[in-house]
């Protein structure tokens, strides 16, 4: 028995940590058909849960966005974590399946990323009801998907990004870059810059950990050695933000129907309103530049009413840019 106890603290002291019977086996590729330009939507937050209770999530504004993504008959939808408000409630993913069906009609793929509200509860019964949902990622927490110029590097947060299994696979990606690859999109929970705060003194909120603010520091720093330009999707915090540092786009959208954060945005915010801003965005890639725009939506007299507050393009440098244009002709 002592020596049980001593081995067992010897692998926790080791980093070792007995997280699930879902392993990380070889992480899954998925590949996506389309030709260039095409688009998709990223949101997250949407806390899919009991429609009675409007407490975490608002079900209208779930509902409103939910169809407004269908009409925009995206390539893929990106899902940046807590899909569910419970991750092992099968009542939650009920909620989520009766919701989306509409993206399942259309044939729509959803590419998620795993949030810390898809592990509440007993881990094994909410992985179990999460890959049950999405059966092509092959029970893998991080993974790859390659759309025409581009990859999508899903991580999950929840683990270290950059050690053990996970940052051994993310330093590979972006080692082997393919020559064709325009731009990385990097998908995950938890961001690296934000202007909430844990502290909640603007009505609840989360600041940026350590952890991912390395993700950044390496991504930034790689950024000045590739020429694919990087984009980071996360969410998190219940709300919009955009920011840039060392040429990587950074964006947080979590405006999916959770419970809103108010933000007291920093004077360098690139975006500035500091009340709801419930949204998806939409993400159009073409040889040389990605747009990306921001569709807000509000519910007034009973009925939803968008605007597409902020817009960005982000382009690869002039020289590729060329090449990709005389390729195209």
């Amino acid at each position: 028995m002592k020596f049980l106890t001593r081995l067992f603290f010897a692998l926790i002291a080791g980093g070792i940590s007995f997280v699930s019977a879902y392993a990380q086996s070889q992480p899954v590729t998925l590949d996506v058909k389309t030709p260039i330009p095409f688009h998709f939507v990223a949101f997250g937050d949407t806390r899919f849960h009991d429609p009675a209770d409007t407490k975490p999530a608002n079900p209208e504004i779930r509902r409103a966005l939910v169809a407004a993504i269908a009409q925009e008959n995206p390539v893929f939808i990106s899902i940046g974590g807590d899909i569910v408000l419970d991750g092992d409630n099968s009542k939650d993913w009920q909620v989520w399946d009766a919701e989306t069906s509409l993206w399942r009609e259309r044939k729509i793929p959803v590419y998620p990323a795993i949030g810390n509200h898809e592990l509440h509860g007993d881990l094994n019964s909410a992985l179990a009801n999460y890959f049950q949902r999405f059966p092509e990622l092959q029970k893998n927490r991080f993974y790859s998907t390659r759309v025409a110029n581009s990859l999508m590097l899903v991580l999950d947060s929840n683990l270290d990004e950059l050690s053990g299994p996970q940052g051994v696979w993310l330093a590979a990606q972006l080692d082997h870059l393919p020559d064709d690859v325009d731009f990385v999109f990097f998908v995950f929970h938890h961001p690296p810059y934000t202007s909430s705060s844990g502290l909640k003194i603007y009505g609840g909120g989360h600041s940026a950990r350590p952890t991912e603010q390395a993700l950044a520091k390496m991504l930034e720093d790689r950024q000045q050695r590739i020429r694919a330009r990087f984009i980071v999707f996360s969410g998190h915090v219940h709300n919009y933000e955009r920011h840039e540092h060392g040429g990587v786009a950074y964006f947080v959208t979590g405006g999916g129907g959770a419970r809103p954060y108010l933000i007291a945005r920093a004077p360098d915010d690139l975006y500035k309103d500091m009340g709801i801003n419930y949204h998806y965005l939409l993400v159009e890639v073409d040889h040389t530049a990605v747009k990306i725009t921001m569709h807000k939506v509000e519910i007034k007299d009973g009925s939803p009413v968008w605007s597409t507050p902020d817009s960005v393009t982000i382009r690869v440098p002039a020289a590729a840019a060329n090449a990709a244009a005389g390729k195209a002709r």
